[in-house]
């Protein structure tokens, strides 16, 4: 009884922080629509077999609103597939290649705000009924020899079995970043990506929830694959959106110390073990996600690409001020507590400041007593005074 009433309150929370399938939708329009320009007749990327892509949080179906009143994030690849490498082009000339039909692209569809260049997207910012920005990060795929060198890194990392490893591999780009020296030289090294292949990794943790899926199947009349992952609805995913939530909050005026998504998506991940219900899989997450982080670099490595270090910034000079190891601790150790606190069976004061707390969400009281089954107490009325005589006895009479 006491985790089915915690499951109900967690998930209660999650409503009112998750992202609509409906700004889903929304976004998976306009990446559409920003797909077929850059095919169309005139379009100077065409040739070269663009592919439009989500990734991070929206495509791995654990975006959450904004705290405040900030913009939806999407992030998006565009990869041209076809008939343009490294040796007969540069990181400028891709960018650039891709900026201009972006340009194009934005005027016609009447965007006000300019196109802008971060340092390895070009940025569109809508603002309409559902204001968000999306960046677009211009990519090439990856070499042979690089993809086989990935491949080989996962199979001797043990997070992938060879197949797997093989699938994933290929699925690694060369990106765009004008932070790089070498970005206006003809040179083979490009910064190495790969957004789908870790999209692919998430999917196979995901699948541990094997009784959830069915019941998604079975909704939806559809296989699994042919589901967006916002629509799988995983207790994997849901702790995510959960633990991003509380982090957000925990460090709303500290933007810059606050753990990073890709950590926290990593850990959770790779601690989940296939736990159908939130509140297990909430617990088993908190108690491991620590355990998994490495004494020697890299601390917390890329599934996809194991030598990168999602944590490498928390042992950096540069970096080192921000105290982004101990925030991380602090966080974890608050994330549990406000769990813990969540999960009780009759405090509810307890409750109802946890989730003030850690999310920032105001729960209804009744709502609370109503899902533990307990009865609120009503205050007992106050005696009444008794009448006061008129007379006074020291008064003669």
């Amino acid at each position: 009884m006491a985790d089915n009433s915690s499951n109900v309150i967690l998930e209660n929370i999650l409503s009112a922080i998750e992202l609509p399938d409906s700004a889903y939708e929304r976004a998976e329009g306009r990446y559409k629509d920003l797909g077929e320009w850059l095919h169309r007749e005139e379009s100077t990327c065409s040739k070269f077999e663009p592919k439009i892509s989500p990734q991070g949080s929206f495509r791995l179906g654990t975006a959450n609103r904004p705290l405040k009143n900030e913009q939806y994030d999407l992030d998006m690849s565009c990869n041209l597939q076809e008939g343009i490498t490294k040796d007969i082009t540069t990181q400028e000339h891709l960018k650039k290649l891709v900026g201009d039909d972006l340009e194009q692209y934005r005027n016609a569809r009447g965007i006000q705000e300019a196109l802008s260049e971060k340092r390895r997207c070009w940025r569109l910012d809508y603002a309409d009924d559902i204001s968000f920005h999306m960046d677009i990060v211009p990519c090439i795929p990856e070499d042979f020899g690089k993809k086989a060198i990935l491949e080989k890194r996962m199979i001797e990392s043990s997070s992938f079995n060879d197949t797997l490893a093989e699938e994933v591999s290929e699925l690694a780009v060369s990106i765009t970043d004008n932070s790089d020296p070498q970005y206006s030289q003809y040179t083979n090294d490009w910064r190495i990506s790969n957004p789908e292949g870790y999209a692919q990794w998430f999917e196979s943790r995901m699948r541990l929830a094997e009784a959830v899926l069915n019941q998604r199947m079975f909704e939806a009349k559809a296989s699994i694959e042919e589901l967006p992952n916002y629509r799988w609805k995983t207790p994997l995913q849901m702790v995510i959106k959960l633990l991003k939530r509380h982090r957000d909050t925990m460090f709303e005026n500290d933007d810059d110390s606050k753990p990073i998504s890709i950590i926290i998506t990593t850990l959770a991940a790779k601690a989940y073990s296939g736990e159908s219900d939130l509140v297990s899989a909430m617990e088993n997450i908190l108690n491991r996600m620590g355990t998994l982080i490495s004494p020697s670099i890299p601390r917390v490595p890329n599934p996809v690409n194991p030598v990168e270090d999602f944590a490498d910034k928390w042992y950096s000079d540069d970096h080192r001020h921000l105290n982004l190891e101990n925030n991380f601790n602090r966080w974890l150790f608050q994330a549990q507590a406000d769990f813990e606190a969540l999960r009780s069976t009759e405090n509810v004061k307890n409750i109802l400041e946890a989730a003030k707390r850690g999310f920032n969400h105001n729960l209804d009281k009744s709502f609370i007593y109503k899902t533990l089954g307990l009865t609120p107490a009503v205050a007992s009325p106050k005696p009444k005074a008794a009448p006061q005589s008129s007379s006074r006895p020291w008064c003669k009479l």
